[in-house]
């Protein structure tokens, strides 16, 4: 038996949907997508996370000095810098991806996914891009980070892997991109078939 049809007996689990407040976009969002949805009241916590370490110890050598001089603080002071801006980064990508899990009000994210997916459909394209791995890897990939932005504080792990597994029932997006397509030929405008 060949490897292509050991991977194609292997059956589909589906993936485990959790009871949120909000609709599920996408369990294993790509990291270009957490980062491209990202909302600016996320960068601004990000920014406020990111300055916090520094500024903390900028106050610490205020108050009780260490007089070390300038050879000794500035290292510490970059040290704090770069886990304040790697901290304040994992702390956007934690906001953005919630939203994706629908554990956050995602109206506009869900608006933005349609769209980009809609249009992805359109043009002809798979809705989460091509990719290059078997499907069992793929499938490997998507175990691995689905839902990982949870624990993305303890061990910070991003999909960087383009697959089908994402929770979510694609055919919404191409009922959506026949009936823009439809109203195209019939000359009506697509933002009337959003409202």
């Amino acid at each position: 038996m060949s490897q292509a049809e050991t991977e194609a007996q292997r059956p589909y689990i589906p993936t485990k949907r959790l009871n949120t407040s909000y609709p599920l976009i996408d369990n294993d969002p790509h990291f270009s997508r957490v980062v491209t949805y990202a909302r600016p009241t996320d960068w601004a916590i990000g920014g406020a996370c990111a300055a916090f370490p520094p500024s903390l110890l900028l106050l610490y050598e205020r108050v009780a000095p260490s007089y070390v001089g300038k050879g000794g603080f500035a290292p510490i002071m970059r040290l704090a810098t770069a886990l304040g801006l790697g901290g304040g980064f994992l702390a956007v990508a934690i906001r953005s991806s919630t939203r994706f899990y629908g554990m956050r009000e995602n109206v506009r994210e869900q608006e933005k996914d349609m769209r980009e997916m809609v249009d992805r459909v359109k043009k002809g394209q798979k809705p989460y891009g091509e990719s290059r791995l078997s499907p069992y890897m793929q499938g490997v990939a998507a175990r691995n980070s689905r839902y990982s932005a949870l624990f993305l504080w303890g061990i910070p792990w991003f999909n960087f892997v383009n697959h089908e597994q994402h929770g979510v029932d694609t055919a919404k997006y191409y009922q959506q991109a026949e009936r823009e397509l439809e109203a195209e030929r019939q000359g009506k405008k697509v933002g009337e078939l959003l409202e």
